[in-house]
Formats: C-alpha cells, structure tokens, sequence
C-alpha cells in the first residue's frame, strides 16, 4: 500500500478557496456606539464622516515673512508696513497697494493681500520693508478648504482609527465618533503538557507561548480578550467550555487539540456542540485549521505548533475578525523578490515560509530563509521580515529565483 505524506493528504482545502468559503459564512455584527474622540483610538467607524466645516477654515499663511499684493513685489521694491497678523491674532484692516503686513506661519491672510514673501527675501527697517525679488500671486498661502471642504466625505464606514486618522477627525472639531462596537474574543489552549510561564515544569511538559502572542496580536486589534487559559486534553471540560465562551462572545480562538492525535479533541468536539465550515487546509504552516460556529459565535482552531498559529492567525482569523468587525481591511500588498539563497519546498500545498529581505546594492530587494522553517521554531519567526507567498504547486525555489513576499515588521504582530 503507497504511503501518502502530508501534503498529498486527499481533502485538503485551498487557501483561498477556504479563505472566500471562511468569510461568505461570517456576517458583520451591526451594534454600533458614540464614543468621545480620546477613546476613539483603534475603533471601527460605523458610519461615513462628512466634514462640518472648512480645513483650513480661512485662507493663511504658508511662512513667516510679509503679506502684500503680488502685483507690488519687484526686485528692490519698497513697501510700506502697516501691522502685523499673528496666528489667533489677525491684522484686521486691508492691505492696499504699496503695503504690507508682518505675518506668522499660520495666520489669516489679510483682506487685500494674495502672496506673502518669506522674510529671508526682505529687510526691514523704519517700518519700510524691501524686497529683494519678484513675488508670484498665491506663493507661500494655503487657500481655505485647501485640505478638507465642507461637506466632504473624509473617512467611510469601517476605516480603523488610528493616530493619523484620529489627528484628522480632531482638525474637524469632532467631539464623539460613532464605532463599532468592540468584538468579544474568548482565548484558550489546549493540551495537558502546557504549563503557564512561570511555573515549573515536569517531564514533558511546555510552556503555553501561543496564548501570550495570541493575546498580544488581538490586543492589538481593540478586542475585549477573555483569558480561559489552559484547559486539559478532557472533551467534558473543552465542551463545558466551549459552551460557556460561545454563550457570550462573538469568536473563540483556540490553539492545539485540531490534529489528528488521539488527544485532540477540538474538533471532535466543535462538530458535537457546533458545526465545522472546513478542517485541513493545503497551506503550510498550518494544515489543521478548523472554522466553524457554536450557535452565532464564531470559532477558530489554531494548530498548536507555535509558527502555525501566529501564521493562520494572521493570514485567516485576522481577516474573519475584520469581517465581524465591519472594519475594510485591504489585501495585503505584496512585492518581488530574489532569493538569495535556496528555499526548500515540495508542491501540495501554499508555503508561508519566513525570511529576511534587504535592499540591494542594486536598488532590488533579496531575501534569505529566516532560520529553520519548522513550525515548532519560533525564534526565526521573530526574526523574519516578511512572509514568502511560495504557490500551491511550486516546488523548490532555487538561488536566484523570485519570489512574492509580504513585509509583516510593523504589522499588529
């Protein structure tokens, strides 16, 4: 009898197959709350945000320097100052012909005054005021509504409000936005041999890192974490607890039990208190990923090897929580690549293999394996870069070949 291996397994779901398949099953959950703009931060807009005035709301100065009438600005042309315009305090007469005003970065551009020159261009003495070359009309002014006009779309539904967002909304003098409201995610592990960090360890026994970084990565995304922690390889207990968590939150994320071992019985279990969308997917790391729901709560089975679990994290639960969410989560944008240096792979299944990727002398990018590209062997996750995107069918990627990659520094993770 032929011996199949792990990646010609029959029933394997394509990634993106199972990806589209995940999603069309998730609906967005419509309970939206008003929340002041310093509590904003990391929200989901839940509705449109038109502007309710003018960005700039008056037409100001670009510089420091003098306020005039383009039409009176020549080399070694001298001008009268009449006052003076500083920010929050305006020059309240008109600039006429022949005349000008002292004016701050920022300022309200004086009735009568188009330009204003900047003052290493000008030298000022007896309140005359030379200039020491030519003036365009509009040079150094920024027009009102230049960044924003009244009544404009600025941000639609579902954008994450982030520092620059948020800069944004404050600039338009908002008091409250409406978001949605936070989703809430129970976490656990499951597995006899997982200890808490901290703890002393038997024979056999690891330390449970998956629900730390797990933690880390949705507390990055403003969700209200429940910690269930570790529970034991008992199928009364993981029901017990599955049942609980599904009864008030609106996903579960579980690590370990999704394999095939006679321990694992989170799946086993999901199919008894739930349904199962799809289990066993063609990509690596993370073949055994289940997705499925418990009554109206969604659930995610993470493999227990800790590289399988950051990747499927980021590449399926991270999007099916966006989708909860109604946050608009754009595609990854993804890049070219050489590789520097082989990459092992056999076809059957879409690798997320981890690398490093540099800028060349030649202005291309290179990348390198990032350590072992064991899913047991998180210490070369942590030093990856980027994720390769090596398909379906593709076998070994030799020295010189390219490769699509996505960048994950910066990333929530």
């Amino acid at each position: 009898m032929a011996i199949q291996d792990c990646c010609s397994q029959p029933g394997l779901r394509p990634f993106a197959d199972a990806k589209a398949d995940m999603l069309g099953q998730l609906d967005t959950l419509d309970t939206n709350e008003l929340v002041p703009l310093e509590q904003a931060l990391n929200r989901i807009l839940a509705e449109e945000v038109t502007s309710p005035l003018d960005v700039p709301a008056f037409t100001n100065s670009a510089m420091d320097g003098y306020a005039l009438q383009a039409a009176d600005a020549t080399a070694g042309q001298e001008l009268a100052l009449i006052g003076t315009s500083l920010a929050g305090h305006p020059f309240t007469g008109r600039v006429e012909s022949g005349q000008c005003v002292r004016i701050m970065t920022g300022a309200a551009l004086p009735l009568g005054a188009d330009s204003v020159e900047m003052q290493e261009n000008c030298t000022s003495a007896n309140n005359r005021v030379t200039f020491a070359q030519a003036v365009r009309p509009g040079q150094n002014v920024r027009q009102a509504a230049e960044d924003v006009a009244q009544g404009e779309v600025v941000f639609k539904a579902g954008m994450r409000i982030n520092a620059r967002v948020l800069s944004v909304l404050a600039s338009l003098g908002l008091e409250q936005v409406p978001v949605r409201r936070p989703l809430r995610v129970a976490l656990l592990s499951t597995g006899d041999e997982l200890k808490r960090p901290g703890e002393l360890l038997a024979p056999g026994e690891i330390y449970d890192s998956n629900r730390t970084g797990l933690a880390a990565m949705l507390g990055r995304l403003g969700v209200e974490i429940t910690d269930y922690g570790i529970i034991a390889d008992d199928p009364t207990l993981i029901r017990q607890t599955f049942l609980k968590a599904a009864s008030s939150h609106d996903a579960i994320v579980t690590s370990g039990g999704v394999s095939v071992g006679d321990a694992d019985h989170t799946k086993a279990v999901l199919e008894e208190v739930g349904r199962i969308g799809f289990w066993k997917l063609a990509v690596k790391p993370g073949k055994p990923f289940a997705f499925g729901h418990i009554d109206q709560c969604a659930f995610f089975g993470l493999p227990g090897n800790p590289v399988s679990a950051a990747v499927t994290f980021h590449l399926l639960v991270r999007p099916a929580l966006a989708k909860l969410a109604g946050e608009q989560l754009f595609p990854a944008i993804t890049l070219q690549a050489t590789a520097l240096m082989p990459f092992r792979k056999s076809p059957g299944r879409m690798d997320f293999q981890r690398g490093w990727v540099e800028t060349q002398a030649d202005g291309s990018l290179g990348v390198v394996p990032a350590g072992s590209q064991s899913s047991a062997v998180f210490s070369a996750m942590a030093e990856a870069n980027c994720l390769l995107h090596l398909e379906q069918d593709r076998g070994h990627v030799e020295k010189g070949d390219t490769v699509t990659l996505e960048l994950i520094d910066g990333l929530y993770w």
